[in-house]
């Protein structure tokens, strides 16, 4: 493991020098491809010089005790080994975590598909909230959020919607919310104050593109149709929208936000690829007998993960037991510490695993 580290660090000293070339600094793409690339190792290597410089000072304090019999000096020493050997577990846990195999989806943009589930208009109601959460959160993260697909209800609710998130990390956060979410709370629609319990489900995909995930145009039918919408909001009326088929699977993507026919069509097969290209990893997923189904992370369409109780104020994450009394703020879009609980749990799990 050393020796691995020892490269890393080397990597990223002889990638700093060469950014400091003057002909690198001159070439823009060379240098950001330059920089992207120490950004990654940064983490790393500093981590590893943390780890050594608390193992280097616990054997100077060490030396010390077994050299000097000065009280005042020994009494420092013992103060500077039992702070290195305290620390050194969680620098070294630190370390490992780093280390982890990376998923090579996580920097990828992210294309979220909320449905209405169970509970007729209460569950288009919740969709149309679970999108203002989640586009609450990309405008806190700084990314950039557009909509690609939407059918709207006559109240307001969302049968279906389909929206890409563009930013750096993307997919790293939302790739935890996939599968059923539940919601307990007074309908706007219900007149005698009963809870109510419905559910939303929540797809989330790595956007991919055509050099990664290559589609075969003969398999694919683009039909041409007029947008519409609830009221007529959000979308326009001209025949811009599009409709792509993948004839051998019968996968069905509708793109219409957009006002140029081509931009919709780019748009629909980007979200096609990237459904294809998913349903080929569960198979594979499915294929390799007595691979770890993680329940963090991997979330299924039919697996419940959360429930949002509005009577008790309360969000809870079935997956890692967490509860969080504070339903408002997480329907503003202050998912991070959600979030960052699963991400934890997600790492400690296969920490676990690589024991």
């Amino acid at each position: 493991m050393d020796e691995k580290l020892a490269q890393i660090e080397d990597k990223y000293e002889k990638l700093s020098a060469r950014m400091e070339d003057p002909d690198t600094y001159a070439d823009p793409n060379a240098y950001g491809a330059l920089a992207r690339e120490q950004k990654e190792l940064e983490p790393i290597v500093s981590a590893w010089r943390e780890v050594r410089r608390l193992k280097a000072a616990a054997a100077e304090a060490e030396a010390v005790l077994s050299a000097e019999d000065d009280p005042e000096i020994r009494g420092l020493a013992r103060e500077e080994l039992d702070g290195a050997r305290e620390a050194l577990p969680a620098a070294e846990l630190a370390l490992k975590t780093l280390l982890l195999p990376r998923d090579p989806n996580d920097e990828k943009n992210v294309i979220v598909e909320i449905r209405g589930g169970v509970g007729g208009e209460e569950s288009a109601l919740f969709a149309a909230s679970l999108y203002r959460m989640y586009a609450m959160y990309a405008e806190r993260r700084g990314w950039r959020l557009s909509i690609a697909n939407l059918n709207e209800t006559d109240l307001g609710g969302v049968k279906e919607i389909s929206f890409i998130v563009e930013g750096e990390g993307a997919y790293s956060r939302f790739k935890f919310e996939s599968g059923v979410h539940r919601v307990q709370r007074v309908p706007e629609t219900e007149t005698q104050g009963r809870v109510h319990t419905s559910t939303a489900t929540v797809a989330v995909l790595p956007e991919m593109d055509e050099v990664e995930f290559h589609l075969d145009m003969s398999e694919i039918r683009v039909d041409v149709f007029r947008s519409s919408g609830a009221g007529g909001q959000k979308v326009n009326k001209t025949s811009s929208a599009i409709r792509v088929t993948h004839l051998p699977t019968g996968t069905v993507v509708e793109c219409q936000d957009e006002r140029s026919q081509y931009k919709n069509k780019d748009r629909a097969l980007s979200i096609l690829a990237s459904r294809l290209a998913q349903a080929e990893r569960d198979r594979q997923s499915a294929d390799r007998a007595g691979e770890r189904r993680s329940q963090v992370g991997t979330g299924m369409r039919n697996e419940r993960i959360r429930t949002y109780n509005f009577p008790q104020g309360r969000v809870t994450d079935h997956r890692i037991g967490l509860t969080l009394y504070k339903i408002d703020a997480i329907m503003n879009g202050d998912l991070d510490e959600l979030i960052d609980a699963l991400v934890t749990a997600d790492q400690a799990e296969r920490l676990r695993e690589g024991a």
